[in-house]
């Protein structure tokens, strides 16, 4: 059983609950993506008595998650939801304003190794790699995409997701298997990939399939397009003076965020915008040497920080 570290703990909360304003209180924090539960638990040990509401795409985090919380004077709400309807998870819940709001968009090490739904390469897993437990009958899944969709579109997402140089050999040999037989497996999967990417290039730093896995995973779940949404909703909901706290492991994430940024605080490529909020980090927080020594995921990891002004 793989035990998940949060990337850029400290660092994240210390971003929406700076000392001067984390006032013991019935403050109302929004995580947008609770996973292992870790930001919301440290929050509720630094902070008693403030009302958090977690969301998650996977049901199932929040049963495993349960034990963690009990004894602590805790006020949570755990909604199975998807942050991009993060609008439609706060009227429910009767919450008009929010002090702060984290989004840390990485997968959790349970969800890679644990979920047994195909994200990650090193296991022979259904071809799902969708967030949902249990996705219904009519959403996508990564079997549906390498199965049916056509060999440009395969390369596009390849390529514009995953960033892999290798896409259209890949999508090409995807196509070419699938004439012979169905796509089933993880393990199907890496076998097409080693095949039609050149010996030179399976050898470096990463996985020769780690690229490919990415993108075909953002395009099932649509994670570029929920996360654009997420940051407008929620910043709709954010009071005055509250802040947001974004960790990115993937520079189109980081792009987005970056974009958003710029235009709520009033520095967009237009300079038409109005200027609506602060940006607290002029340049994303990085993990230290040492956290990385200690959890290997905080390479990549940015974490972007936004006050609301107005």
């Amino acid at each position: 059983m793989s035990v998940h570290r949060t990337v850029l703990l400290k660092e994240a909360i210390e971003g929406i609950l700076p000392k001067e304003k984390a006032i013991v209180g019935k403050q109302v924090i929004v995580d947008a993506t609770f996973g292992g539960g870790g930001h919301s638990l440290e929050i509720f040990q630094r902070y008693p008595g403030i009302k958090i509401i977690a969301l998650d795409q996977d049901k199932g985090v929040f049963q495993k998650a349960k034990d963690k919380f009990k004894g602590l004077n805790c006020d949570i709400s755990f909604v199975n939801e998807n942050f991009k309807n993060l609008d439609k998870v706060l009227k429910n819940e009767n919450i008009r304003q929010v002090d702060g709001i984290i989004f840390d968009l990485g997968l959790s090490s349970d969800q890679l190794e644990n979920s047994g739904r195909g994200f990650s390469f090193m296991k022979d897993e259904p071809l799902l790699m969708t967030m949902k437990e249990n996705p219904l009958p009519e959403e996508i899944t990564a079997k549906e995409v390498v199965n049916t969709w056509a060999e440009l579109s395969l390369a596009n997402i390849i390529y514009g997701y995953g960033e892999e140089r290798q896409a259209r050999r890949i999508a090409k040999a995807i196509v070419e298997f699938r004439k012979k037989q169905e796509i089933k497996t993880t393990f199907d999967l890496v076998k097409i990939i080693e095949q039609a990417i050149p010996a030179k290039f399976r050898k470096g730093r990463i996985h020769y399939a780690t690229k490919t896995f990415q993108a075909i995973r953002i395009a099932v779940n649509d994670e570029l397009g929920a996360l654009s949404e997420g940051l407008r909703e929620g910043f709709k909901f954010l009071k005055v003076g509250g802040r947001m706290s974004v960790i990115s492991f993937h520079s189109l994430e980081d792009r987005i965020v970056k974009r958003f940024y710029a235009g709520v605080g009033g520095s967009g490529k237009s300079g038409k915008e109005k200027k609506v909020a602060n940006i607290i980090t002029k340049k994303p927080i990085t993990a230290s040497i040492e956290e990385i020594k200690n959890n290997r995921r905080g390479r990549s990891a940015k974490l972007r920080i936004l006050e609301k002004i107005a």
